[in-house]
């Protein structure tokens, strides 16, 4: 191997070491790892939908960024109507969660600004704030304490422009909930803009699937941010937001201006997604059910105490043991990951369940003694 590779080996080597180095793993066994939480990746409705777009002669490829050719009738559509949907007077659509992030906290936060965020908060947010003129601090997770401290201090040493609260509205390794409420309370105390990424709780959580934050909506110094590649089974990311916002992205977000634009067939696809969502909240009573079902197992088999969303997640601690765990479990027939540094903290490995509409009752029950066999497998090793 050349010096020129050797070095990348080196660093595969040592990641090997640490029980970090990752793979491309197939799909197979039950369903306990994916976002497709509402089941709609394979819903007949958007299959038919799509069926039915390309007969009206919606195109595959947006053939140019939305400022050239690539803005079609099909963004425009599904963008008013998640406005609508999401009760924002602004929405704006983008090819995946991360680069809406990274557009957005590259964007909007200006010079004299500063961005706090959650420790805990994605690494799109964290990309998007690194690439931002503003400045940035983070606090402790879910800590409004240390988020006032952090403003009051910023305030006291000379910030003089607007602060920016980040935060997700459900955390995706941890499963647990952010105080919307009072962080509203903050930003409006503080002049502050809060920027809710709903990733994980648009279509299952809030009023009618609309997010955590829901109720907040239409406040001027609210974003929120839904991607469609989870709950809402298809592709893509909607900004909700005041429309001068929307506009100032349009000028001067980098990721918008200079990406091609998103399918126009899969923005149709999405436009379905919204109205499944309306129309079929017997989805999410039995995504609901099945997660209380599955907090209930684990409660009286492994003494893990249920959380508030349908993500799980199951401490082990060492990057190794987690992995040898999560095999085991495949081998049992669920497919549930392991999830290492730098995703989250050093020494907090752990498996994440994820609970979907592609398993059944039998299904969770069956994966809760599994996890105990798998769990008991490893003590006794």
């Amino acid at each position: 191997m050349s010096d020129r590779l050797a070095r990348y080996a080196r660093t595969l080597a040592g990641l090997e070491r640490k029980g970090r180095r990752r793979a491309l793993l197939p799909e197979g066994g039950k369903d306990f790892t994916s976002n497709d939480f509402l089941g709609l990746a394979s819903s007949p409705r958007l299959k038919k939908a799509v069926e039915e777009a390309i007969a009206r002669g919606v195109p595959v490829g947006s053939g140019g960024s939305r400022l050239l050719r690539g803005n079609h009738p099909e963004h425009e559509a599904l963008e008013a109507e998640a406005a609508a949907f999401f009760s924002t007077e602004a929405s704006l659509y983008f090819g995946n969660g991360f680069t809406a992030n990274l557009a957005l906290f590259s964007t909007l936060p200006q010079r004299e600004d500063c961005i706090f965020h959650d420790a805990l908060v994605h690494a799109s947010a964290l990309d998007g704030i690194a690439q931002s003129k503003a400045g940035a601090k983070a606090f402790a997770h879910n800590d409004m304490n240390a988020l006032e401290n952090a403003l009051t201090d910023w305030r006291a040493a000379g910030g003089k422009g607007t602060p920016w609260i980040a935060v997700e509205s459900l955390y995706s390794m941890d499963g647990d909930l952010a105080p919307v409420d009072d962080l509203i309370d903050l930003a409006d105390r503080f002049n502050a803009f809060l920027v809710v990424d709903e990733a994980h709780a648009t279509g299952v959580h809030g009023a009618g699937g609309r997010g955590v934050a829901a109720h907040l909506e239409g406040r001027d110094n609210l974003v929120s941010l839904h991607t469609c590649g989870k709950g809402l089974g298809t592709s893509g990311a909607l900004l909700g937001l005041p429309k001068v916002l929307a506009d100032f992205l349009v000028n001067r977000a980098r990721p918008f201006i200079y990406s091609t634009a998103p399918s126009p067939l899969m923005a149709a696809t999405v436009r379905e997604a919204l109205r499944i969502v309306s129309d079929e909240p017997k989805r999410r009573e039995a995504l609901h059910a099945l997660v209380s079902l599955s907090g209930d197992l684990l409660k009286q088999r492994l003494g893990i105490e249920p959380g508030p969303s349908q993500i799980i997640p199951v401490p082990i601690g060492d990057n190794a043991r987690s992995v040898r765990i999560a095999e085991r479990l495949r081998a049992f027939g669920y497919d549930i990951r392991a999830i290492r540094p730098p995703t989250v903290p050093e020494g907090t490995a752990r498996l994440r369940l994820s609970v979907t509409l592609n398993v059944t009752k039998e299904d969770v029950s069956g994966m809760v003694e599994a996890l105990g066999a798998a769990l008991d497998a490893e003590t006794g090793a």
